[in-house]
């Protein structure tokens, strides 16, 4: 089966294909119900869009069959999928419907009560689990792939705009094109050899790019089937993976921590899956998971704006992500100054030692398959500045040019003039046996810079023990005298975006003053005690004194 040069050929080929294609539940259908439900829906669509508007529709639903199939159609009729965040609200949640220009909104009823209010003039709303809805679709039965179209489907024609989770203002709608989406489903299919009777778990939510790129678009492109999960459960995870017969997920944010937390089991092993592929859990977390259930979880990087690409070869380190594509042209750079970082120095036991003179922000220098932002030509000059794609992205890189990733720029931390990566830390803290979730971030020094701030989920029944937890920060050999958390933050349950992801604006807002218990080491001779009553109100003495007590909300990291 040779490579697709548009998402509309790869849904075409399914197209006589009677092989189980997309499972949720109780409900399967075949690769070519999958294309004829595409086929219809694309009629409609087409059908829908008035002539001079844009080709744009949004689609407000959890992880349904109507999500696939929504996307199928819209690369078939040449239209781009806006994916809308169902954790968003009132005048944001509308923001983002109007932005994109989307004159069709495919949702449910469940998540009708969020339009309730809105102001979404000139937008048509499908309510997919609804009698009208099955009536209207029903008079497009019989379309082919092909049928209908609202003009030539190239590789540049637009297939999503796609929300970026930024920490601060308003999200950014990043653009991918048929081609695109198309040749990253190749090349994971190509990268871990996907087979036409694999099973993709979808278990991220589709209205963010990591689900539909590295998840669904490589099912689509090696004739594999897609199995759905409504909202990611980790005590259902296993599950679905075996009734679903799933064999390949991908995962971003915490859920590889949440599958980590869950009780263990005997039959843990028990099960097809093979390969887990995403973003942020970490060496110590991915080799516990390989221990537990026998899965090798693949660290990847890569975004919705795909402005850089790091290949993962067998002689890649261990927590490395791997060297740069052959067409990118790759390098570790000062944010402020563009100089290139100094190569990582490690110790005997494999860990960082320069991480000051290391880590800098990742660039790519060469060409960039980066398709800007929708109607947002700031944010456009913002990321491609110099000729160079700023990723936004910490990473360090080895005297062999493997990369290793450190965090976002936005995770950053100055703490006495020095600048410190919060995913180092992280990674740090995240080998505290007691701990099952890790968050750090800055809160602002009383005189200048930062502080480290650390919020920490425990295992069942385990209780902090201050004197153990300093023990275990003095034992770590790669923990720079700058790096051991001020104030550690004990939460019942890390807070985390819709994504997964850890939500750091909440963190920062909150800071040190939490209904959470807070222990802080004063002195900072390591010895940690509650920040209770009298030792709150003697700090925030301190940041009156000098005049920072307004940065106590800030929700910038680099205060």
């Amino acid at each position: 089966m040779g490579s697709a040069g548009t998402v509309a050929e790869l849904v075409q080929r399914q197209w006589g294909d009677h092989r189980p294609g997309l499972r949720h539940e109780d409900t399967v259908l075949s690769h070519h119900q999958v294309a004829a439900g595409a086929a219809a829906r694309a009629a409609l669509l087409v059908d829908l869009l008035s002539a001079g508007s844009e080709p744009h529709l949004g689609v407000l639903l959890d992880n349904t069959p109507e999500f696939p199939l929504w996307l199928s159609a819209a690369a078939l009729a040449g239209a781009a999928v806006a994916g809308i965040n169902p954790t968003r609200r009132g005048a944001e949640l509308a923001r983002d419907i109007m932005h994109t220009d989307c004159r069709v909104l495919v949702t449910e009823r469940a998540h009708l009560p969020l339009l309730d209010g809105l102001d979404l003039p000139g937008v048509r709303v499908l309510v997919t689990d609804t009698d009208a809805y099955a009536e209207l679709l029903a008079g497009y039965t019989g379309a082919e792939p092909g049928d209908s179209v609202l003009g030539e489907v190239r590789s540049a024609t637009r297939m999503l705009l796609y929300f970026t989770s930024g920490s601060t203002g308003a999200p950014k709608a990043a653009i991918c094109t048929q081609g695109r989406l198309a040749a990253a489903g190749q090349s994971l299919v190509d990268h871990f050899g996907v087979r036409c009777d694999d099973v993709h778990y979808v278990c991220m939510p589709m209205f963010h790019g990591n689900a539909v790129i590295a998840d669904w678009a490589p099912a689509l492109a090696g004739g594999a089937s897609v199995a759905l999960r409504r909202r990611f459960s980790a005590s259902g995870f296993l599950d679905d993976v075996r009734a679903y017969g799933a064999t390949y997920f991908t995962y971003v944010g915490r859920a590889v921590q949440y599958l980590l937390a869950t009780p263990e089991r005997p039959d843990d092993r028990d099960h097809p899956l093979r390969l887990g592929f995403g973003t942020e859990a970490g060496a110590v977390d991915a080799a516990r998971f390989r221990e537990r259930f026998g899965v090798r979880l693949v660290e990847g990087y890569g975004s919705s704006e795909g402005g850089a690409a790091i290949q993962r070869t067998p002689d890649t380190p261990a927590g490395a992500i791997g060297r740069a594509s052959a067409r990118d042209d790759l390098a570790v750079v000062d944010p402020e100054t563009g100089e290139e970082r100094a190569a990582a120095v490690f110790d005997e036991g494999g860990r960082l030692v320069n991480g000051a003179e290391a880590i800098g922000e990742l660039v790519n220098r060469g060409h960039t398959p980066f398709e800007g932002y929708w109607r947002n030509a700031e944010a456009d000059a913002a990321r491609v500045r110099g000729g160079w794609y700023w990723t936004g992205d910490l990473f360090f890189r080895d005297l062999d040019g493997f990369l290793y990733f450190a965090g976002r720029t936005d995770d950053r931390l100055r703490v006495d003039s020095e600048n410190l990566a919060a995913a180092m830390i992280e990674n740090i803290l995240a080998r505290w046996g007691d701990a099952v979730a890790v968050a750090v971030y800055a809160v602002p020094d009383p005189v200048a810079g930062d502080q480290v701030m650390a919020a920490l989920a425990l295992r069942e029944e385990a209780v902090f023990e201050p004197a153990a937890f300093a023990a275990f920060l003095a034992a770590q050999p790669d923990l720079g005298t700058k790096m051991a958390p001020r104030f550690v933050r004990i939460v019942p349950a890390m807070p985390v975006t819709a994504t997964n992801k850890v939500h750091r604006v909440a963190l920062r807002r909150e800071g040190f003053r939490s209904t959470d218990p807070v222990w802080w080491n004063g002195a900072g001779s390591g010895a940690y005690g509650p920040l209770g009553g009298e030792e709150l109100a003697g700090l925030l003495a301190e940041y009156e004194a000098h005049g920072r007590t307004a940065l106590l909300s800030s929700i910038s990291p680099m205060a």
